[in-house]
Formats: structure tokens, sequence, C-alpha cells
């Protein structure tokens, strides 16, 4: 029996990545860096589960899910899974393939994980600002209005992605070239089932050990919060979570909201009554599917998005 179950779960594993890969290697890829910072990282190739998940991120590099009619917009879409590795089939593919389809431009991150073997945990922040600099640079090859490029991230993603738009002002790394000298601030951001706060009682989630470790001081912790980073010029915000997830708390979103209504940054919180975390797209049984809606109204709304029809 053993011998059975184990030759199931190989070519379990064999065919998922024969038809995970494949989709991806359709798409254009872009290597974020000439020199990637703080290496030398993992070893060997990426490694991709048999759900689509993403581990062993050596080289960071945005897939380009690009339409063939796009609309001038641009969102980077940014995956969790704790920063301890990449939910992307479940989360950042599907999502880019749905924006896509309105003809924006979503341009998916596989950026670089804190616990493997980078010289310093703050690789993410690293990445997601060269990367919003990349698109800003190319926005003419790429047909997107610089000043509509934004940041959708799940989970731990929307740590990412909120933490860097009220932080892109500060350099992560040593300047390598011309695209370093280019605004790495998002025009708009989404937070969907966010990690957002450090500090007690959330800090016993994966995201803080994955960017913290064990030991840490409470002014780091209050430095990685992203509800304590809102500032004046951070871009508008939409917001979405279930009231019953179990993994990072209805509060994290509430935190958040509160923190731009004190900052008077016009944001958007929807909170669904069940779904649990981690739905995605949306989960069977639940209204969470409603979000995908209510974001392209949001878009609509703030002048971000119009429709190519």
């Amino acid at each position: 029996m053993k011998t059975i179950f184990f030759s199931l779960l190989f070519f379990s594993m064999l065919f998922s990545a024969q038809n995970k890969l494949p989709a991806q290697d359709q798409l254009l890829s872009v290597n974020l860096w000439k020199t990637i910072p703080d290496g030398p990282g993992p070893g060997g190739e990426m490694m991709i589960s048999p759900k689509g998940s993403l581990t062993n991120i050596k080289i960071p590099k945005l897939i380009v899910h690009q339409p063939e009619n796009p609309n001038g917009v641009a969102i980077v879409v940014i995956s969790g899974g704790g920063y301890a590795h990449i939910e992307s089939g479940s989360e950042g593919h599907p999502a880019s393939e749905w924006l896509k389809s309105l003809g924006i431009t979503a341009f998916e991150l596989q950026y670089r994980l804190p616990g493997e073997g980078w010289a310093n945990r703050s690789v993410p922040f690293q990445d997601v600002q060269r990367a919003l600099r990349i698109i800003r640079k190319n926005a003419v090859e790429y047909k997107i209005d610089p000043g509509k490029i934004g940041v959708l991230g799940f989970s731990a993603g929307g740590h990412l992605a909120g933490y860097i738009s009220s932080t892109s002002d500060i350099s992560y790394y040593p300047p390598q070239d011309d695209i370093d000298l280019i605004s790495a601030q998002p025009n708009f951001t989404a937070m969907i089932y966010p990690v957002v706060s450090m500090l007690p009682p959330n800090n016993t989630t994966h995201s803080f050990t994955s960017l913290l470790g064990k030991n840490s001081h409470t002014q780091d912790q209050i430095r990685l919060s992203v509800e304590k980073q809102v500032n004046a010029h951070t871009p508008i915000t939409f917001l979405a979570q279930s009231e019953d997830d179990r993994i990072y708390p209805v509060e994290n979103s509430i935190l958040m909201y509160q923190a731009l209504k004190d900052h008077a940054i016009p944001a958007e919180l929807h909170l669904f009554q069940s779904g649990g975390h981690g739905w995605g797209l949306g989960k069977k049984g639940t209204s969470t599917g409603e979000w995908t809606e209510l974001f392209l109204k949001w878009l609509k709304v703030n002048g971000i998005y119009k429709s190519n029809q």
C-alpha cells in the first residue's frame, strides 16, 4: 500500500507541475534584478507544490498577464503564504487572469521569502519596490497609464501591498540603475484578508515569525505594522475580509480602515459574514466572491477603471 501511495503522490505532483507551469511559461516573465541584493539565497530551482504553492524563490520576477486590449490600468498581484511560501495557484494566478479578462494588465509578483537564505529579511519589500519601478519605467511598452498602477495583495501579500503603499519613500536597497530613480508609490491599494498588525495580540502569525523571528523588539513590531505606517501619502485603499477568519482576525482590516480614516485617506471596507481565510476569488457557499465586483465598482468610482466595451 505504501508503494502505491507514494507512486500516486509522485504522479500527482508530476501531473500538477506539468499542468501549472506551462500556463506561466506561456506568459512573459521579467526578472527584477541585474544583481539580486542580499544573496546568495536558496540553491536550486523554484519548487511548486501540487496546489501551485511556490518556494525556493531564487530569482524574483514578474509574470505578466497582458490583455489583448489593455485599458491602461496595471496591478501588481501579490499572493500570500505567511512569507514562507507563495500561494500562486489559489490566489495570484487566478486573480491575475481575472484582471486580464477585464483589460487590466496584471503583474504577478514572485517575491523572495525572508527565510530562504537571504542576508536581509526585508527582501520582499525590495522586490515589490523594484517591481513597481520597472512597471512605471516601461509604461509605454505595456500600454499602461503610469498614474494608474496599483497593488493587490492576499493575506501576507496584503501586508506587503499595504506596507509598500505607505513606505515607498524608504530605500530598501542600494540603487542599481536609472530604474531606481523612478517612484515606487502605488496609486491605489487592495488588501484581501490581509495581515496588518505585528503587535499583540496579532503577533502569533507565520508572517510575524517570517519577518521578525522568534525574538523581536516592540519598535520593530511597530515598524512592520501596516496600520502604524499609514500617512498622508498612503493611496486610496480597498479592504475585504471574512468575520470568521481564524488565521488573521478581522480586527486586522478594521485596524487598517481606522488608520486610513484617521489620516483622511479614502477607503472602503467590506466584511463578509463567513468564508474563513484564503478564499482567493471567493469561497463557494459564501458571499466572499462578491469582492471582485465590489472592487471593480470601487475602481470605477475612483476614476481608475473604464471598460473597453
